[in-house]
């Protein structure tokens, strides 16, 4: 299914694709959270920690916009050149900003765990997605008719399933994990259940009628027949929003606005694609809820560079996703982002991400996006293709 729209008249093809592109955000979002609740709410019957939960079934809910607009993309006999930037994109604004306004709402403690296993096992997915991209499946350099240095490379359908082995590893290891815990989480939840009986509720009768629709909703969460139901329905409204958000930002900003199709999916889909984590991650934070905010967004970016990465290159079958300089960058950054979490994390006194990180994190986030687009269209730094020109380059410094 197709939502590109470009009509003869310019002001038209504007209108009708922006009102295109905020349908499928809401769609994603709305999408995405139903589909989270009704996994979480399966989950939860296994008596699971909320970080099993959130780097597992959570992360993989809020993943769903980044692996149906890869899908969507791929599939398509000229697409793929959105899969990369949309990956690589995500992951720097889950970690870089979305991870940021947490931490400055509320302290995000680490278990010994999650330093030990989870954040470094980030640190080496974000390297092998970028070494795959860059140098397995064959590279070409040149310069363009302005002269500007171009890097071609592809990760082939093998890189995917290379990807793919190490997510199903990752998985496996939270399977046992979450078992050895399930024991002391059922004796938590009866705990909490004795707490929690005595407590008010408010009458239904008090209530308004547009606020009725949250108890009935939260009743109904207890069946399992709801849960899937809700799941299923939440994956459609997901891969509906996915399709639109990626043929209209394509249009506006290719057809009507003339940027490269790799800032598009860096910038305008890789927003789209990450509210799912924003909003389950800032409002987790809120709540207090760490393990969820933290594990979201953690386990949504291992499941972007592999599951999601794993998926796209092996639908592209043997034409293999494109990864040019823009991903070879947004690579860097997206490990520099994964060690960052992961020095605070281990390095700081509480061993948590705190204020400062926080601000460290959305301080990165803003320098590396004005530096994405200063080098698109001022500075045009970009780096020789030969290792003369290169020791020539970082010596003088000069912009080639």
């Amino acid at each position: 299914m197709d939502f590109k729209v470009i009509l003869q008249n310019t002001g038209a093809t504007w209108a009708v694709n922006l009102i295109l592109l905020v349908a499928g955000f809401i769609l994603l979002v709305k999408g995405a959270d139903f589909f989270v609740d009704g996994a979480a709410g399966i989950a939860e019957k296994l008596n699971v920690s909320t970080f099993i939960i959130g780097v597992t079934v959570v992360a993989v809910g809020t993943s769903l916009p980044e692996l149906a607009v890869t899908i969507v993309d791929a599939v398509k006999p000229d697409g793929g050149a959105v899969i990369i930037g949309n990956i690589i994109g995500s992951n720097s604004l889950n970690i870089l900003l979305i991870l940021g306004i947490s931490a400055l709402i509320t302290n995000l403690p680490s278990e010994r765990s999650t330093r030990r296993i989870d954040m470094p096992f980030l640190i080496f997915s974000s390297v092998l997605f970028l070494v795959l991209g860059v140098f397995a499946g064959g590279y070409s350099t040149g310069r363009t008719a302005d002269g500007r240095f171009f890097l071609d490379g592809t990760m082939t359908w093998y890189c995917g399933l290379i990807l793919l082995s190490a997510y199903v590893l990752f998985t496996v290891y939270n399977i046992i994990l979450a078992k050895k815990q399930s024991a002391s989480r059922r004796e938590q939840a009866a705990a909490a259940a004795e707490v929690g009986a005595g407590l008010a509720v408010t009458s239904p009768e008090e209530l308004k009628w547009y606020q009725k629709f949250t108890p009935w909703y939260e009743k109904m969460q207890v069946k399992t027949w709801f849960l899937i139901v809700i799941c299923v329905l939440g994956l459609a409204t997901v891969v509906l929003g996915a399709q639109l958000v990626v043929d209209s930002a394509t249009v506006i900003a290719e057809n009507l606005m003339g940027i490269p199709t790799e800032i598009v999916a860096m910038t305008v889909v890789a927003f789209g694609t990450s509210l799912p984590e924003l909003v389950t991650s800032v409002s987790a934070a809120k709540k207090g809820d760490v393990g969820i905010a933290t594990g979201n967004i953690i386990g949504s970016n291992i499941a972007n560079l592999l599951l999601i990465g794993g998926v796209g290159a092996l639908c592209s079958a043997s034409r293999g996703i494109p990864f040019t300089m823009e991903g070879m960058v947004g690579g860097i950054v997206s490990v520099y982002a994964a060690v960052l979490i992961f020095g605070f994390s281990a390095g700081s006194r509480t061993k948590s991400l705190g204020k400062v990180a926080g601000a460290v994190m959305l301080v990165s986030f803003v320098l590396y996006y004005v530096l994405v687009f200063l080098n698109q269209y001022v500075f045009l730094w970009y780096l020789p293709s030969d290792a003369a020109g290169a020791a020539a380059y970082f010596t003088c410094a000069v912009p080639v």
